[in-house]
């Protein structure tokens, strides 16, 4: 099945953000009601630039699956300049850990499982973004929440989701996980001393 677009933007072999950025780049070039294709292999992308999408008003159309090959649709909404928000309530990195046990806090981590398991904050809870939604039931909505991922933006989007569902306790970790300078745990060196 193919699709029909105005513009198509390879971002395949790109991780979080630089799918983001480069899509944000090309929907300044599109005219009101064009549709770009945003061509990923990075899994991330789906849950990714769906939020992205919606929080700037661009309308998320869906995506194709082919083999390996992640197809984006995403229609430009509003010819003047899109603002982006980011999110009120931010933590660095060198202070979560101290915040977190302070205040009975929950790290979250919200990168891909595969991301997570080569490396996490020890007692964090992981929930890829794509699943968050789906999971909220599994967050305590009085607790605070300190949102992770590798650079910030994909937990940008989760600390917004959170909020609008009811969460009050929210912050962003940044600058997130590519910059995180403590030990970290890993699922497979665990499995291996185990065995």
């Amino acid at each position: 099945m193919s699709i029909k677009a105005d513009v198509k933007l390879d971002a395949k072999g790109l991780a979080c953000p630089m799918p983001i950025i480069k899509t944000k780049k090309a929907m300044t070039d599109l005219e009101d009601g064009q549709i770009l294709e945003v061509q990923a292999t990075d899994k991330g992308s789906k849950a990714d630039l769906k939020a992205w999408a919606d929080s700037v008003g661009h309308h998320y159309l869906g995506n194709i699956e082919e083999n390996e090959l992640l197809l984006h649709y995403i229609r430009k909404c509003g010819d003047e300049e899109m603002d982006e928000k980011t999110f009120e309530y931010t933590i660095c990195n060198n202070e979560v850990l101290e915040r977190a046990a302070l205040n009975n806090g929950l790290i979250l981590d919200v990168r891909e499982e595969a991301e997570y398991a080569f490396g996490f904050i020890e007692g964090s809870k992981s929930i890829p973004m794509g699943e968050l939604e789906k999971r909220l039931e599994e967050l305590d909505k009085n607790q605070e929440i300190y949102v992770i991922c590798r650079t910030g933006k994909r937990s940008d989007l989760a600390a917004r989701k959170l909020t609008e569902k009811g969460f009050a306790k929210v912050f962003n970790v940044v600058p997130g996980m590519g910059s995180w300078n403590s030990e970290l745990s890993n699922n497979y060196k665990k499995q291996m001393e185990e065995f």
